[in-house]
């Protein structure tokens, strides 16, 4: 368990980020086609994790948009932004936005995807949404860097996770 604050109150996640040097754990999430998306349909690029409770939010909001202007420069590489909200959330922000290099997906089936990777809220008022945080992952499926942002309401690193990718 990993203690975060919101608004300087704190509240806990249901695990660790997995472990640099570590295997990525697996997933199946909801792209905004409805289709299902694993880690293996990635296989062979670089991926960065952005995590976040919720894509109707200015945090998170502002952490898609720039992560889809960094991926218009990067080769081989795919930036999946992960939460609970439903596809159709996703679809709408990125197409109101017109973000299409970013890749939205949705745990909101089973949420198996905050729990093996350790980021699920377990109290607080964003209680089963997803902690604000980053994983990225080589292309051996290797965890290279990783963050959970302490103060949700901050945007995440984005140049050390960036970074991470060379």
């Amino acid at each position: 368990m990993a203690t975060v604050t919101l608004k300087g109150n704190p509240i806990q996640t249901s695990g660790e980020l997995p472990k640099i040097g570590e295997k990525a754990p697996d997933f199946k999430l909801t792209a905004t086609d409805l289709s299902s998306k694993n880690l293996s349909d990635f296989s062979g690029s670089k991926i960065v994790l952005n995590i976040f409770p919720s894509i109707d939010t200015g945090t998170c909001a502002a952490s898609v948009r720039q992560f889809n202007k960094e991926a218009s420069e990067l080769e081989n590489t795919h930036i999946l932004c992960i939460s609970h909200d439903l596809p159709f959330a996703h679809s709408r922000f990125c197409g109101a936005e017109g973000l299409e290099n970013v890749i939205s997906l949705s745990d909101y089936k089973d949420g198996n995807f905050g729990k093996t990777y350790g980021v699920n809220f377990i109290n607080g008022p964003l209680e089963a949404l997803l902690s604000r945080s980053i994983v990225v992952i080589n292309e051996q499926g290797v965890v290279t860097y990783t963050e959970q942002v302490q103060e949700t309401v901050e945007e995440p690193n984005y140049r050390a996770a960036l970074d991470a990718l060379l």
